[in-house]
């Protein structure tokens, strides 16, 4: 496997930095629902449901989209991967989230490097397919949006539940080495591999859409 250069490492940081303007911070994946409810309460209830996410929701039909896309040897194929990365999501909200994040993401990247276009997708396939023509190491990719991902959600819950921002940080750093290793067994997979059984977070994202006092947009 070629090491990857920093050049490399450098452009995928600014992708999934929080100030590379995608508004990931305004989304909560159903979570401001599960801690209002009582189902998520504190770092312990926090850790379960994130790991579930990872393992068997988004985090992982995520990095499996993203893996097709960046594989993809044509246009159309892009195209057919994003329409079933839309169909996948359990949720208008969390099509909503996939679908703005993705189309933000693309905007910014076009107008900083516009040499390479990139489709207005849903978030994973626009950026596997933007590190499938920028030439970047498709399981490092992989695992930096993964841990983008679990980053998000954990800022999310140290302002919602909240947990103090180094319990956060803590649970961020005790959950990369599954992080690591859920990447690396996505990208080996197909969507036609996918399942998701994170029941509790789709009924929680479903359910938001008609909470009364909503601090996140998902």
């Amino acid at each position: 496997m070629t090491t990857p250069t920093d050049s490399q490492v450098l452009k995928l940081a600014q992708w999934l930095s929080p100030a590379y303007p995608v508004g990931a911070f305004s989304y909560s994946h159903g979570l401001e629902w599960a801690v209002s409810v009582g189902d998520v309460f504190d770092t312990d209830s926090f850790r379960d449901w994130l790991e579930d996410v990872l393992r068997h929701g988004a985090g992982r039909s995520d990095v499996t989209f993203l893996a097709a896309a960046f594989e993809a040897e044509t246009a159309e194929a892009v195209l057919a991967i994003d329409a079933q990365a839309r169909a996948f999501a359990p949720s208008a909200e969390r099509l909503l989230e996939t679908e703005a994040q993705g189309h933000a993401f693309a905007k910014t990247t076009v107008a900083v490097w516009p040499e390479e276009d990139v489709p207005r997708l849903c978030h994973p396939v626009a950026l596997g397919h933007a590190a499938n023509l920028h030439r970047l190491p498709l399981l490092l990719t992989a695992r930096m949006y993964l841990h983008a991902f679990a980053s998000n959600l954990v800022s999310a819950g140290i302002r919602l539940i909240p947990i103090g921002q180094t319990d956060g940080q803590k649970l961020l750093s005790a959950l990369t080495p599954l992080i690591e290793a859920l990447a690396e067994k996505a990208i080996g997979e197909s969507p036609e591999d996918l399942s998701s059984t994170a029941f509790l977070a789709d009924i929680a994202s479903m359910k938001h859409e008609t909470q009364y006092s909503r601090l996140f947009r998902s």
